[in-house]
């Protein structure tokens, strides 16, 4: 019996070890995720930043 018991337990810690891959890998697509869209709102961030300065320029340009 000690053979299956090893066996058993050799196929028990394998399981885990591929679910704890499994996970991981689960959550770094997840970060990536993230971390794109994050990259997406900088971006949107700093083209509204980039047209309200030129709005603003245009405006002051009249006014001169």
């Amino acid at each position: 019996m000690g053979i299956l018991d090893d066996a058993k337990d050799a196929a028990h810690a394998a399981g885990e070890k591929v679910s704890r891959t499994v996970d991981d890998a689960k959550e770094r697509i997840s970060d990536a995720a993230e971390e794109r869209q994050a990259d997406a709102k900088v971006k949107q961030a700093e083209a509204d930043r980039d047209r309200v300065k030129a709005k603003n320029d245009f405006k002051e340009g009249l006014r001169d």
